[in-house]
């Protein structure tokens, strides 16, 4: 497997972050409180890497970034799932880098220091804003719909991000529940979520 092999992948993001309701990341501002934690978890549907399939697979990375994302100096973790194979795992390794494209090849460089890479089981329900995930005792996500202050009534956001990195359309809502208990520690339940559509293809 050449680190430089063709790739693409089709699948589900799931985003969460320390950010206020629909992140100001999204639109080249600098975050709610001037740091940012949080991160993404790929949910793949379909998916190779040169001859190496990833259908079914997920994987994750979060991070802590003493500033906004772009200013760097940011620490990650790593998680594949257990179900990989060491060619998958490989596979979704070399991805993560930053090497050979996609978005990790936009953001790899703003977490120089990373705590690991570790294997996990994944249980993922996507049902759109309401979509959970939970991985092994390290990740816990659960997003839901956003309520309007003064109805209580649900309400149904989204973005469009023609140049997004993640995603070029997400709907938007609120972790219910957003925890990282190895590698790193944060929860902010309560803040920011999203969920949408990823396609990505190198070179």
């Amino acid at each position: 497997m050449s680190d430089q092999a063709q790739w693409t992948l089709n699948g589900t993001a799931l985003i969460s972050c320390n950010c206020a309701y629909g992140c100001p990341c999204n639109f080249n501002a600098l975050p709610t409180d001037g740091t940012c934690e949080g991160g993404w978890t790929w949910h793949v549907e379909r998916g190779a890497f040169g001859d190496v399939p990833l259908d079914g697979l997920n994987f994750s990375v979060y991070a802590k970034w003493p500033g906004a994302i772009h200013e760097g100096n940011g620490e990650a973790v790593i998680f594949i799932d257990e179900q990989a194979d060491p060619r998958q795992r490989r596979a979704i390794e070399t991805l993560v880098e930053g090497k050979t494209g996609g978005p990790w090849g936009v953001l790899g460089w703003t977490w120089p220091k990373l705590h690991g890479t570790f294997a996990l089981p994944y249980e993922v329900t996507l049902d759109g804003i309401r979509s959970r995930m939970v991985a092994g005792d390290a990740v816990e996500y659960e997003s839901t719909l956003i309520k309007n202050p003064v109805t209580g009534a649900d309400v149904h956001p989204g973005m469009v991000l023609p140049e997004g990195i993640i995603v070029k359309r997400a709907d938007l809502g609120h972790s219910k529940v957003f925890r990282v208990t190895r590698g790193l520690q944060m929860d902010h339940s309560g803040k920011y979520s999203a969920v949408g559509r990823f396609e990505y293809v190198y070179p």
